[in-house]
């Protein structure tokens, strides 16, 4: 072989992606709840990994037509989500085991959990303080509304206390006496302390945060969700992030009804709005005269403001 076939076929020089924002982070545990956190292990792949994938099929010749921002506006936009499989993210999570519950109904990475059958349970407890304590929500089944009484919630959280202390010692004593640790577990709270390694690609972890991010998720993983979007992501992949900030995070979607409703409000005004409402089902006329508003209805008025608007009904 000659000295220039040897060189034809010598491996091309490739540099790793990085992120030097996200490296001066990396391993740092941002505290979340009382004794949770989350902290980076490894990363693949920056904002450059996504516009490189959406241009592979066309080569070099689309980036004087759009530069790298505008190109991966334009992907989040018109949810061309395939590039931002390209960039991957690998956390450390502690969470109590309720909200990773939550958290792995996700089944879109690779997780490896900490195991209570080869090692001893992790000995915290999320404890909530006396105005942590919430009542269920009178409009979401699996929500909660305001808080309590803080009186209420004093004794409700010294309760907590006596009772994580009691089963802690009960856990420990299962394990004194021989018992199994597969066993000796069963009655520990939910509340414990667990531990995940947790990858996901970027994808993925953007439908994550857009529906643990906003304020109908559970206050707790959605503390979580904070931390992650924008303490890791926002620093990560700073224009993909805006971007999904832009058209996901804080954009409001409507329905052929709503637009329909909303069109009717402009045109004609708060009867005209009223009246295709009710039409559509979002609100409804009750036997006794008054008017219900269903769950659309109220759905519906919460967009309103954000488009200049007062709800009519």
């Amino acid at each position: 072989m000659s000295e220039d076939d040897r060189g034809a076929n010598a491996p091309e020089p490739l540099l790793r992606a990085l992120s030097p924002a996200l490296d001066t982070v990396l391993g740092k545990k941002f505290k979340v709840l009382d004794d949770g956190f989350v902290r980076v292990v490894d990363y693949m792949g920056n904002d450059t990994s996504i516009v490189q994938a959406a241009r592979v099929s066309y080569g070099n010749g689309t980036k004087k037509g759009s530069d790298d921002t505008h190109l991966i506006r334009y992907l989040m936009r018109h949810r061309h989500s395939t590039p931002f499989e390209m960039c991957e993210i690998k956390l450390h999570v502690r969470a109590p085991m309720d909200v990773w519950r939550q958290w792995v109904r996700h089944r879109t990475a690779s997780v490896n959990e900490y195991s209570t059958r080869y090692s001893i349970a992790i000995n915290a407890a999320r404890e909530l303080s006396p105005d942590e304590w919430r009542v269920q929500s009178a409009t979401n089944r699996q929500g909660s509304g305001a808080a309590v009484d803080p009186t209420i919630g004093a004794t409700l959280s010294e309760e907590e206390k006596r009772f994580h202390a009691e089963a802690r010692a009960l856990y420990e004593r299962r394990l004194e006496a021989g018992i199994s640790r597969e066993i000796a577990r069963k009655d520990l709270p939910l509340s414990t302390y667990t531990e995940a390694y947790w990858k996901c690609n970027l994808r993925n972890l953007l439908h994550f945060l857009s529906l643990r991010m906003p304020g109908a998720a559970q206050y707790e993983i959605r503390e979580y969700a904070n931390v992650i979007g924008r303490e890791i992501v926002a620093r990560w992949v700073p224009a993909a992030w805006s971007a999904f900030e832009d058209y996901e995070l804080g954009a409001e979607t409507l329905s052929v009804a709503e637009q329909r409703i909303v069109a009717a409000f402009v045109k004609g005004g708060s009867s005209a709005a009223i009246e295709a409402a009710l039409a559509l089902g979002f609100l409804r006329d009750e036997k006794d005269g008054t008017r219900k508003i269903l769950r659309e209805g109220a759905e519906l008025a919460a967009k309103l403001p954000s488009l200049g608007l007062t709800c009519p009904w």
